[in-house]
């Protein structure tokens, strides 16, 4: 450490900076330091660059905005909500089933809610939306609570808490499709909701920039605990939040110092972690570290000892100050000095304990959510608040590593918290654990709705349809009906030219959102570039280098493109805050987020649940789909099992289309469902980068395009009566193969087939298993019969499918087929090399068909065994080769 050779002079250039401040203020200061620096580091002097700040509140005392309301109706009314909160977890642990819930969470944020519901979230109104707000999940019951003193729910809707089976209850946690007229977005999957709000501020300032819609005053807020920052999702997208200017979100992250079973940093200070990480990211940093019962202590500080013991002690320490109490206080951190402990002497245990933290000041806590409001500097702001974990539960769970898990509470607990929070309830009431809310012309009722009143209306508060969309015809899409005439292109060609069809319609066109994570080359969008532009905050500030190209890269502040560069968590984000724009915005968006099939479902499944939750409607794109169709490509990039990751979505529709009119007729019914009708569906349709012709749609065939299966072509054969037949099911990559194996079928065994084009196994399962309920429900009615069914139980002959997936993804039909079925399959990890090598090496191209169909005849008794052995003779079948799954 430098030794100060001249006190004298230090002293003198000290005293200059606080006569700086006093006369021409704090900002005045920061200008001069900044131009001194800059000076001394053109010399090379290296300066003793921080980016934290010392352990205290980033806006001094002096300059807070002070907070206009009654701080004492509001104390009371947030007591009352603390208790009904308290009440109903302890109430539903009691029931059968000890169902229990999570009150610590809220008990440490209260204030930090309480203080953004009564000044700053607002419901939105005629003017305006209204904020959006992602409320931390374990918080729940405190949401409930105030909503039940707001008159939303009652007593009876309290206790069915944790109880959603009869659909009447309140959900354990923000789930928008259990409560669809009330929770926004799903947030208890740690680290979701912080990356949904930054791509929704991004979303909403992408729409704002295209005129599409004002975000005038809105903000986006966004409650994190700091345990959650654990999770790479939190602050995975934080970056992008700095570069992109989004001065309309606001982070409060809630620094109660726990995780769920111990502390966060015990040998560091979280608040000084996230504090480097955010500014470094580029956000403005607000740390509301200590309660204003601390500005007198700090005032009498001058020679900056205490804050030299606030930087020195770790967050283990301030657990154990606030768990231990004021003797323990006293000793440990006041006595670390002689000096600090002399601040203090005048000061009873009582006092000690009342010196409170931040997060639980409403002045500091206003102060702090008015600057992140006022602020104009174009940054996002994050807001650290300083917490205690179960506060107000004192020794049953207050700053306690086992709080995490508190539900239950004593008799003698329960008038320890009614005490502390002076709610009005007899001791022989406190047994039932009551709700209390005071009638509806108290002045805590009055006071508590003229607040939102004021703020627009009551949050939380979801949009479930909005007005409906005017889908074109399907003849839009006429060059993808007509077919390829000849020329072989793939089907993710095909998606582009439907996706440039769609731009252009004028009722619609401004709305398609093309979204893609990297690699838009890849999948032949890049003549998007230059007729949409690729949207960033700033414009192109650059010359593209490939500028004298008909395709160049084209970035635009009016962009419609998303490319969020290579982060599949980061589009999927961005596809779901379009996806739900209808109800966020009140203004629909249709997006397509194309993605490598394999880097899509299997990277971002949590998310795609969430999407399913969240109620999103739109159409996610899987490329180069399938084990085989990826050309040289290996283990990390071959698709077998997307199609099996979106059935375990109940919402989620998915397709496998083989050709260009087949994706067409989806995409166009999957518009007319969702923003038409207004179901609460989306989509997942997958496509190749395959080349070969595409052929005309038949006729009549949308309908089983959409059920999930139709006949398209029957194969007979010459001179004979009735020779054996067989029913050949083909999807996506390999229907194209099965087309084939029942040529060879025909021309070298004499069998005839029907090829029958699988749109949608998944489709076809869901069909059968609810007629299947259907039938066991109501026995005494004529049963129904499944549509695989009907499209087979007439046909002559076995049935064989093969698709470019794990035979599980053909494999759930099994039930609904009659007779005879065997599958094909790309079981095990996928591998370079080229597609006919491949699709021999996973036994699904055109011969191992012509051997399965051969097989299931011998098994249907139409045919001899001696054909299988000549079948895999004639195609060098090695019988005797490795399983595919084993190698």
């Amino acid at each position: 450490m430098y030794q100060d050779d001249d006190p004298v002079e230090t002293s003198e250039w000290l005293d200059a900076l606080e006569s700086l401040i006093e006369q021409e203020g704090v900002d005045r200061a920061k200008y001069i330091l900044e131009r001194l620096s800059q000076r001394a580091s053109r010399d090379g002097t290296e300066l003793p660059y921080a980016i934290t700040t010392p352990f205290r509140n980033t806006i001094a005392s002096v300059r807070e905005s002070r907070m206009p309301g009654d701080l004492f109706m509001e104390r009371r009314i947030r007591s009352l909500i603390r208790w009904n909160a308290m009440a109903m977890v302890v109430r539903a642990g009691k029931r059968p089933g000890d169902l229990g819930g999570h009150i610590s969470s809220f008990s440490s944020a209260a204030t930090l809610y309480d203080v953004g519901f009564n000044y700053f979230f607002h419901g939105g109104d005629e003017k305006r939306e209204s904020d959006l707000v992602y409320f931390q999940g374990h918080s729940a019951p405190g949401i409930y609570a105030r909503s039940f003193l707001e008159g939303r729910f009652d007593e009876e809707q309290l206790d069915s808490y944790r109880e959603e089976s009869d659909g009447s209850g309140l959900s354990s946690y923000p789930h928008p499709w259990l409560m669809p007229d009330y929770w926004q977005f799903p947030t208890v999957s740690m680290g979701l909701g912080p990356m949904q709000a930054i791509y929704q501020a991004h979303v909403m300032k992408y729409l704002d920039s295209r005129e599409l819609i004002d975000k005038g005053e809105r903000k986006v807020w966004c409650f994190v605990g700091d345990g959650e920052c654990d999770e790479p999702e939190t602050l995975g997208s934080i970056s992008k939040a700095g570069r992109e200017n989004l001065d309309n979100l606001i982070f409060v992250v809630n620094c109660n110092l726990q995780r769920l079973d111990g502390p966060v940093r015990g040998n560091g200070k979280i608040i000084q972690e996230l504090e480097g990480i955010f500014r470094g990211a580029g956000w403005n940093v607000l740390k509301v570290v200590w309660g204003r019962m601390w500005d007198p202590l700090f005032a009498k500080d001058k020679d900056g000892i205490m804050q030299r013991v606030m930087d020195e002690v770790c967050d283990g320490e301030l657990q154990n100050f606030k768990s231990n109490g004021a003797a323990y206080t006293r000793k440990n951190f006041f006595g670390r000095y002689p000096e600090l402990a002399s601040l203090v002497e005048n000061l009873s245990d009582d006092d000690i304990n009342k010196l409170n933290r931040g997060g639980h000041d409403p002045y500091k806590v206003y102060a702090a959510y008015h600057h992140a409001v006022h602020n104009n500097n174009g940054k996002p702001t994050v807001i650290l608040a300083h917490t205690i974990k179960g506060y107000g539960f004192g020794g049953a769970g207050e700053a306690q590593n086992t709080t995490h898990s508190l539900k239950k509470l004593d008799i003698n607990e329960l008038k320890s918290f009614r005490d502390r929070f002076a709610v009005p309830l007899k001791d022989d009431e406190l047994e039932a654990v009551p709700y209390y809310r005071p009638d509806a012309d108290s002045p805590e009722m009055v006071y508590m709705k003229k607040r939102r009143q004021d703020l627009g209306g009551p949050l939380p508060s979801r949009r479930k349809d909005c007005q409906p969309l005017q889908i074109p015809e399907l003849s839009i899409f006429k060059s993808l009906l007509d077919g390829s005439d000849g020329r072989a292109i793939s089907t993710t060609m095909a998606f582009v030219r439907l996706l440039t069809a769609l731009t252009k319609d004028k009722r619609i066109g401004k709305r398609i959102v093309p979204i893609v994570p990297d690699e838009a080359r890849t999948f032949g969008m890049e003549g998007m570039f230059r007729q949409l532009g690729i949207y960033t905050s700033e414009g192109q500030k650059y010359v593209p280098q490939d500028r004298e190209q008909i395709m160049y890269y084209k970035e635009d502040k009016k962009g419609q493109i998303l490319e969020e560069g290579i982060n599949e968590d980061g589009s999927m984000a961005a596809w779901m805050a379009c996806a739900t724009s209808y109800s966020t915005n009140d203004f629909p968006l249709i997006p397509f987020y194309a993605f490598y099939s394999m880097f899509g479902f299997q990277r971002v499944g949590d998310l795609a649940w969430a999407s399913g939750d969240i109620q999103a409607r739109g159409f996610l794109i899987g490329g180069t789909a399938g084990r085989t169709t990826l050309n040289g490509e290996g283990l990390q990039h071959q698709d077998g099992h997307s199609h099996i990751l979106a059935q375990t979505i109940p919402n989620c529709v998915a397709y496998d289309p083989t050709y260009g009119y087949e994706m067409a007729v989806v995409i166009h019914d999957g518009m007319k469902r969702m923003f038409e009708r207004n179901e609460n569906v989306f989509y997942y349709v997958t496509m190749m980068n395959e080349n070969y012709e595409q052929p005309a749609m038949p006729e009549g065939v949308e309908d089983g395009i959409i059920k999930g299966m139709y006949k398209l072509e029957s194969l007979e054969t010459k001179g004979k009566k009735k020779s054996p037949r067989v029913q050949l099911l083909g999807s996506g990559a390999i229907l194209n193969e099965v087309r084939a194996g029942a040529e060879l079928l025909k021309e070298d065994f004499g069998i005839a087939s029907d090829v029958w084009s699988v749109t949608s196994f998944n489709e076809l399962t869901r069909d059968g298993q609810h007629v299947e309920r259907w039938n066991r429900l109501h026995p005494e009615d004529k049963p129904k019969v499944p549509y695989i069914t009907q499209c087979l139980e007439k046909q002559q002959g076995p049935v064989v499918s093969s698709t470019d997936y794990m035979r599980l993804y053909s494999e759930q039909v099994r039930a609904f087929v009659p007779g005879t079925y065997l599958t094909l399959g790309t079981d095990g990890f996928g591998r370079s090399d080229t597609r006919e090598k491949l699709r021999s090496f996973f036994e699904v191209d055109r011969y191992h068909v012509v051997v399965a169909a051969l097989t299931a005849l011998v098994r249907d008794g139409e045919v001899k065994q001696d054909q299988v052995l000549e079948a895999m003779r004639k195609y060098g079948i090695d019988r005797n080769k490795s399983n595919p799954v084993q190698s």
